[in-house]
C-alpha cells in the first residue's frame, strides 16, 4: 500500500494543476528535445540528393524548409554539374524568389481554384478568407489562375503559369545600382541563358500577372529580346551587349494594362510588334555571390 501512494501521488498532484500551469510544465519538459528546422542551401540540396532521395521528396523538403539559395548562372551550373533534375532546380529557383514550385501550387488567401468559402466563414490565420469579399475575389479570377505569378495564354484561351528565368543586368558605366523596388531608368542590358524560350506562343500573346499585394503593375516590363549565341539580351539606350547606336530606341514594349480582377492584370503584346522573342521582366532585384545583379523574367517565343 505504501508503494502504491509513492506512484499515485505524483499523479493526484498534477491533476491538480489548472490548465496553464500544465501547458507550461509540458513546454519546460519537452522543448529541449525539439529540433530546430534547418536552412538549406545549395550544398544542402546536393548531399540530400545523392543519398537517394527521389525528386519529389527532394521538392517537398525544398518547400517545407527555410532556405538561402544561390541561383546565380554560376549557382545553377553547380547544381547541374551535382546531377540535380530540371525540376528539382526550377523548385530551388522559384524557393529562391519567394514562389511555390507549381507541383503543388498553393490557393491565393487561403482559397483553393473555382472554390469560395461558405458564407460568413472567418478565421485568424494571415491572409485567410473573411466572408462573403473573399468569396467574390475567388469568383472573380478566372480559371487557370489560382497563385500570385504569372501566366500566359495558350492556343486554346487557358491560363498556362509560367517559371521564372534568372536574368543578369549588366550597367553599361551610367548605372550604379539597381533599386529593391524595380528597374532602375537609365542605361541598363539584360542577358538570359539560351538562345530562345521554353515556352511557345502565337499572338495575339496575353500575359496575366496576378500581383503580391505590395506589388504595383507598373513595376513590370515588356520586353522584345535580342537572340544571339546561346543568349538573349535586351538593351539600353546607349550601347551595350549589342554595341547599339547612341540614341536607339529601347527595347521597352509599351503596354496598357487591363485589370480583370482585385491585383490581377492582363497585359497584351501589341500584333505590331510581330513573331520574335519576349519577355516580361519583374520588378526586384538581388545581389549573387558573384556580385552580380540577378532579377526575374518571364520569356515567350511568339513563332506565328
Amino acid at each position: 500500500m505504501i508503494l502504491g501512494l509513492v506512484f499515485i501521488s505524483p499523479l493526484y498532484r498534477l491533476e491538480r494543476l489548472n490548465p496553464m500551469h500544465k501547458l507550461l510544465l509540458a513546454i519546460l519538459l519537452f522543448s529541449p528535445i525539439l529540433p530546430a528546422q534547418q536552412t538549406l542551401d545549395n550544398d544542402a540540396v546536393i548531399k540530400l540528393a545523392k543519398t537517394g532521395l527521389s525528386d519529389d521528396l527532394l521538392i517537398a523538403t525544398i518547400k517545407a524548409s527555410p532556405g538561402h539559395y544561390d541561383v546565380s548562372p554560376n549557382g545553377l551550373i553547380a547544381l547541374k554539374t551535382a546531377k540535380l533534375s530540371d525540376k528539382v532546380v526550377e523548385a530551388i529557383v522559384l524557393k529562391a524568389n519567394g514562389e511555390s514550385p507549381n507541383s503543388a501550387p498553393a490557393a491565393p488567401s487561403g482559397l483553393g481554384m473555382g472554390t469560395a468559402p461558405s458564407p460568413g466563414a472567418t478565421s485568424t490565420g494571415a491572409g485567410a478568407p473573411f466572408g462573403a469579399a473573399a468569396a467574390s475575389q475567388a469568383r472573380a479570377l478566372p480559371a487557370g489562375i489560382n497563385d500570385v505569378g504569372v501566366y500566359y495564354k495558350d492556343a486554346s484561351g487557358a491560363w498556362v503559369s509560367m517559371l521564372p528565368e534568372i536574368v543578369i543586368f549588366e550597367s553599361t558605366g551610367k548605372l550604379k545600382n539597381i533599386a529593391s523596388a524595380g528597374i532602375m531608368k537609365g542605361d541598363l542590358n539584360g542577358k538570359i541563358e539560351g538562345s530562345r524560350s521554353k515556352v511557345n506562343a502565337s499572338l495575339p500573346l496575353a500575359f496575366a500577372v496576378y500581383l503580391p499585394e505590395t506589388v504595383d503593375i507598373t513595376g513590370y516590363v515588356l520586353l522584345r529580346l535580342h537572340p544571339g549565341g546561346d543568349a538573349r539580351t535586351f538593351l539600353s539606350a546607349s550601347g551595350g551587349l549589342l554595341h547599339t547606336q547612341a540614341g536607339a530606341q529601347r527595347d521597352e514594349v509599351e503596354f496598357q494594362p487591363e485589370k480583370l480582377a482585385p491585383r490581377l492584370y492582363q497585359i497584351t503584346l501589341p500584333a505590331i510588334e510581330g513573331m520574335g522573342e519576349y519577355g516580361l521582366l519583374a520588378p526586384g532585384s538581388q545581389t549573387t555571390a558573384n556580385k552580380e545583379t540577378s532579377g526575374k523574367i518571364y520569356t515567350v517565343s511568339v513563332v506565328e
